[in-house]
Formats: structure tokens, C-alpha cells, sequence
């Protein structure tokens, strides 16, 4: 049995699912683009294939087996992208959330079920059909669950409006002993400058009381300005529009001391090694091209 235990983003990681870039099928067409970072590479021709994904994602499973933690992965679906594993699911204490994602991902949730079989059927929650979540969108932080949403009236006209309001009460009503906070995030369907597709977009707690931030991810400066006096100015990295668009708060913590980066973000892996942190640096620049990273393609099942 698997004895699911997440409380926040960093204690010492010993079970996770990674997804998989085998078998992700060709390159979608512009109308079936969930985001507009994809379908700016769609049609600059640019889009990662198959071949480019997998050397990516196994150098991450390298990092896992490195530090002795269990790596489950989907089971491979023909033509299918499963590279973000945190859309499909999340776990916050001994529970594990099944999102409500778009229809045609459903399918990802039945490649995992040899995992779930591993978990008490009472710790899986299902949350009825109006509650639109993903894990990108929510941090467990200790005494906290840090949640993305949007819930401005056109909430529907964005594809990249993931998380709304009920998901918000139905985490109040399922973990009452935790704080919701919730934070209003930028959406556009056209320019993926001004897109916070998730949470960890422009947001990433760190070991050592430090963080990441982008503040132009926030719609509300008072929210983002909470995160600051939380964190305190002194332990946060903020990053630029083009360090969010390259996706640099979407690392992933093995542990309070470990962090997992993409090889290229210069500076802020060398901020992060000024801080303490040991980095472990992959190459996953042709996977952040679909606006996802290193975050969204872990579901953390077990942590200490």
C-alpha cells in the first residue's frame, strides 16, 4: 500500500509519479492547442516531437534514482501526451484529488490506475463535476493550501482558466483545518507573456524560507504583495516576463536542499547555489515549450 503524505513542496520526496513523453502522438493543429505558448510553436513549426521528450524526461528519472526515490509511471497510451502528470491529479496530506480536467485528458487518469490500486479507495476523491481544478494551480504549505484561480465572469472564454471558485470552497470544505489562500492569476488564450496558466507559473515556495515570484502573473498586487511579507523581499527571486514565459518558477524540490532546474536558467540556478541549494540541472527546454516544466510533469505521492 501506498501511504500518501504531502504537506508541502519540499520535505525529502520518497514516491512520485512522472509522466511519460512515449508515444505523445504528432503534433496537434492550432484549434486543438490548449495554450498559447503550444500554439505559438505549432505554428512556428517548432512544436517538440517525440524523439527530442523522452532523453528529457529520463535524464529527470536519473535525478530520482540518484536520491533513492520510487518513480511510478503512466502506463503508455498510444498517441497520447502524459507528460504532465500534476494536471491529472494532486495530493494534499493522505488524499489524492482527481482533477476535473479538460474531457479529452480523461483517459490519463485510467493510465495511472495501477497506482491507484496501491491507495485506500477512501483516500481518492473525486470533486463533483463544477469543480474545475488542476495541480498546477495548488500548493500544499504547511498550515496553508495555496490555491491559482480566476473567477472573473468571463471565466469561460478562457481555455487557460483552469481552477475556479468552487474548487477553492470544495478544498475549504474538505481540509477545514487549513487556510485556503487563493490568488487571482493573469489569463490570456493569445499571448503566453501574459499567461499564469497555473500557480507554479509564476510562483515556487523553495527550502531555506526562500521562493520564486512573478508579480505580473498576479491580477491583484495585494495578493502577490502577501506572498512578499510572507517570504520576506530578502528570500525571493522575482523573475521577468521572458524568465516566466521560459518557465524559471517550475522547478521541482526533491528535498529542502535539493532542487531540480532546467539547465539553462543561468541565473537563477546561481542564485540558488549562492542560497545553499544543491541544483541538479537537466535539459527540458523542448517539454516547456507546451507550458509546462518540471513541476507539472510530478505528482509527489509520498513525502517524509
Amino acid at each position: 500500500m501506498l501511504h500518501l503524505n504531502i504537506l508541502d513542496e519540499i520535505s525529502p520526496l520518497k514516491s512520485v509519479l512522472l509522466g511519460t513523453a512515449e508515444s505523445c502522438g504528432p503534433t496537434p493543429k492550432p484549434e486543438e492547442a490548449y495554450d498559447p505558448k503550444s500554439l505559438e510553436h505549432i505554428l512556428a513549426g517548432t512544436y517538440p516531437k517525440e524523439i527530442e521528450m523522452v532523453p528529457e524526461m529520463d535524464a529527470f528519472a536519473q535525478v530520482f534514482e540518484k536520491y533513492g526515490v520510487e518513480v511510478f509511471r503512466p502506463e503508455v497510451l498510444p498517441d497520447c501526451n502524459q507528460i504532465f502528470s500534476r494536471d491529472i491529479a494532486f495530493v494534499i496530506e493522505n488524499k489524492l484529488i482527481k482533477a476535473n480536467i479538460l474531457p479529452d485528458r480523461e483517459k490519463e487518469f485510467e493510465a495511472i490506475l495501477h497506482v491507484l490500486d496501491r491507495i485506500a479507495p477512501e483516500n481518492i476523491l473525486c470533486p463533483p463535476e463544477n469543480v474545475h481544478i488542476e495541480g498546477g494551480d495548488v500548493m500544499p504549505w504547511n498550515d496553508y493550501i495555496f490555491v491559482g484561480t480566476y473567477t472573473a465572469p468571463d471565466y469561460p472564454d478562457y481555455i487557460t482558466a483552469r481552477t475556479n471558485k468552487a474548487a477553492v470552497e470544495y478544498l475549504r470544505e474538505k481540509f477545514p483545518h487549513k487556510t485556503i489562500k487563493a490568488f487571482e492569476l493573469r489569463k490570456s488564450n493569445t499571448n503566453a507573456k501574459e499567461n499564469a496558466l497555473h500557480l507554479d507559473c509564476c510562483f515556487q515556495p523553495l527550502g531555506k524560507g526562500k521562493a520564486i515570484l512573478h508579480k505580473n502573473g498576479f491580477l491583484i498586487e495585494e495578493e502577490y504583495q502577501w506572498l512578499v511579507d510572507y517570504f520576506g523581499p530578502d528570500n525571493i527571486f522575482e523573475i521577468n516576463k521572458e524568465e516566466m514565459y521560459q518557465m524559471f518558477s517550475n522547478v521541482f524540490s526533491i528535498s529542502p536542499e535539493v532542487i531540480v532546474s532546467e539547465r539553462n536558467f543561468t541565473r537563477l540556478n546561481h542564485w540558488l547555489r549562492e542560497q545553499g541549494f544543491t541544483v541538479e540541472e537537466i535539459p527540458y527546454s523542448e517539454i516547456a515549450k507546451q507550458e509546462g516544466l518540471l513541476r507539472c510533469s510530478t505528482l509527489p505521492l509520498v513525502r517524509e
